[in-house]
C-alpha cells in the first residue's frame, strides 16, 4: 500500500468497536481475554510447544460477539459461512482481534511467518503501528501472544511495516517512520518466552537506510533488498538498496539498483520486488540472482548477480496501469502475476491480476489479464504450488488455482470483511503468508470495525 493513500472506511458492524484505545487500554482488552498461563520454559529448539492452559479463552457461539477471540476448535466452512464471515473451502482454526496484542487499534497490516526447523515450531509475525507482535500457532486453534518489538526508538509509529525472515532472524523495515533503519531480531528468543506477553528488543540496528516501504530477502543468496527507501541514508533513488546478509548480525551494504525508465519520479523507485536464484526456462539467466520489480509504472526485470554492476533485462509494460504494486512467480518460474492496486479505482472493473509469460527475460509478455469475481482492491499474493494466494483489501483471501497459469480459478475464499459491501478501495486484508509446512495460512486485517487482527485459516480443496 502507497503512503498517504486515500483510506475507504469500511461498513460499520455488529458492537461499536474500540474506536480509539491507548496503549493501556489495548493491553487492558489483552488481559480481559487471555487466561493468565505462562509461556514454556523449556529449553530453546529442543521441544515441542507443551500443553499449557489456553491464553485466549474460547467463548461459546451464543455469547461470541465480533471483536472477541476466537479459539478453541477449528471451524469448517458450512452454507458459505464461519460465523460472521463469508468463505468457501477455508476453515478457521483462530482469531486473534488485534487488540488482543498490544497498542493494534487500528489493526494488522504485514503478516509473516517463522518456523524453528529443530522444533517445528510455526511462529507469525504480524505489523502494527507500533511495531511487531509474535503469536506462537503450533497449537493454532489455541495460539498464544508472545510479545511484541517496538519500532526502532530513534523512528516513529507507523502502519506500514514489513518484515522477512532469514535465518531464523527477522528484518524489519517501516515507510513514513523517520529514522527506522532496518531492525534485526534474534526469532530463536521466542522459543523459551518465560512470561508472555514480552517486550522484546532488536538483536541489531541497520542504519544505512531511513525509511524504506518494504524488504525483500533472496534466502537462497543471502542477499535483502530494502526498497521505497527514503527520509536518509543510501535511498538508491527509491530501488534496490542490496545488503549482504550471509550473517544475519552483521549486515552490510553492497550496492543500488534503479532503472530511471521506471517510477513516477523517474529515479527507480521500486515498491516491492521478489529476488530469486533462477532456475526458469530462460537458460542464459539460470543461476543468476534475478529481481522483479513492480516499479509504480511498469515491472523492472534485472540481474543483480554482480552487486557492483547490476543490469537491467527488461521493462515489462502492461496496458491501463496505474500502480504495480507487487507479484510473484509461478513455481516453474514461467509466469509472473502481478497486481496493480489502483486499476480497480481509478479505471473500474474487478479486481485484475496481470499474468506475464517470463520465459524469456528479456522479452516479457502480457499472457492473460484475470478478472476476479469483485471489484476489491488487490494488494499482496504469493504462489505456493498450483495455489495463488491473494490478500485483496475488502475481499480478504482469495485462493485461485494456477495449474494451468494463463487461466486461473478461483477456489477458495474467506472475507475478512463481514457484512461489507465489497468495493475498490482499502481496508481489509493486507497480507497473507501461506508457507508454513503445516499447511496453515495467516491473514492480517486492519482498519476495520469488524475482524482487525489475524486469522490463522486452512484451505480444504473441495473433494479432499
Amino acid at each position: 500500500m502507497r503512503a498517504f493513500s486515500k483510506t475507504v472506511i469500511s461498513a460499520a458492524i455488529g458492537a461499536l468497536f474500540f474506536l480509539s484505545l491507548t496503549r493501556a487500554q489495548a493491553y487492558g482488552l489483552a488481559v480481559r481475554y487471555q487466561t493468565g498461563a505462562q509461556a514454556s520454559s523449556k529449553p530453546a529448539g529442543k521441544t515441542p510447544q507443551p500443553v499449557l492452559p489456553p491464553q485466549f479463552a474460547k467463548v461459546a457461539e451464543p455469547d461470541w460477539a465480533a471483536g472477541m477471540p476466537l479459539v478453541g476448535q477449528e471451524i469448517e466452512c458450512q452454507n458459505g459461512k464461519i460465523r460472521i464471515f463469508d468463505c468457501r473451502n477455508i476453515s478457521l482454526l483462530s482469531f486473534i482481534p488485534a487488540n488482543a496484542i498490544a497498542d493494534s487499534t487500528w489493526g494488522v497490516t504485514e503478516i509473516w511467518g517463522w518456523t524453528d526447523s529443530a522444533s517445528g515450531r510455526e511462529f507469525v509475525l504480524a505489523g502494527r503501528e507500533g511495531g511487531t507482535s509474535f503469536l506462537e500457532i503450533t497449537d493454532p486453534v489455541n495460539p498464544r501472544y508472545l510479545g511484541e518489538l517496538p519500532f526502532h526508538q530513534e523512528g516513529q509509529p507507523s502502519r506500514w511495516r514489513e518484515m522477512k525472515v532469514y535465518r531464523n532472524h527477522a528484518f524489519i523495515v517501516s515507510d513514513n517512520a523517520g529514522q527506522h533503519g532496518i531492525q534485526v531480531f534474534d526469532l530463536t528468543q521466542l522459543l523459551d518466552v518465560k512470561t508472555a506477553p514480552a517486550t522484546f528488543q532488536e538483536t541489531v540496528y541497520y542504519d544505512r537506510v531511513g525509511s524504506s516501504h518494504n524488504i525483500v530477502i533472496d534466502t537462497a543468496a543471502g542477499f535483502a533488498y530494502a526498497v521505497g527507501s527514503n527520509g536518509g541514508g543510501e535511498t538508491c533513488g527509491g530501488g534496490l538498496h542490496m545488503i549482504d546478509i550471509h550473517d544475519p548480525r552483521r549486515p552490510a551494504f553492497v550496492g543500488c539498483y534503479a532503472e530511471t525508465q521506471t517510477g513516477m519520479a523517474g529515479t527507480g523507485y521500486i515498491h516491492d520486488s521478489q529476488c530469486t536464484v533462477y532456475h526458469g526456462p530462460d537458460k542464459q539467466y539460470q543461476g543468476h540472482e534475478i529481481c522483479l520489480n513492480a516499479a509504480e509504472t511498469a515491472v523492472s526485470i534485472a540481474d543483480v548477480t554482480d552487486k557492483k554492476q547490476p543490469k537491467t533485462i527488461s521493462i515489462a509494460k502492461y496496458p491501463n496501469v496505474a500502480y504495480a504494486h507487487q507479484g510473484w512467480l509461478s513455481e516453474d518460474q514461467r509466469y509472473f502475476f502481478l497486481g496493480d492496486e489502483l486499476d480497480e479505482e481509478q479505471n473500474g472493473g474487478n479486481t485484475r491480476t496481470i499474468i506475464f509469460d517470463v520465459a524469456n527475460l528479456s522479452d516479457p509478455v502480457v499472457a492473460k489479464e484475470y478478472l476476479g469475481p469483485t471489484p476489491a482492491t488487490d494488494h499482496n499474493m504469493y504462489v505456493r504450488g498450483q495455489y495463488l494466494f491473494q490478500a485483496n483489501y475488502q475481499a480478504g483471501l482469495r485462493v485461485l488455482d494456477v495449474s494451468d497459469p494463463v487461466n486461473p480459478k478461483e477456489v477458495a475464499y474467506f472475507d475478512s470483511s463481514p457484512g461489507a459491501e465489497i468495493t475498490a478501495g482499502y481496508g481489509g486484508s493486507w497480507g497473507v503468508y501461506p508457507y508454513f509446512k503445516s499447511g496453515l495460512i495467516a491473514l492480517s486485517a486492519y482498519k476495520l470495525d469488524v475482524g482487525n487482527g489475524v486469522f490463522i485459516l486452512r484451505h480444504r480443496p473441495a473433494g479432499r
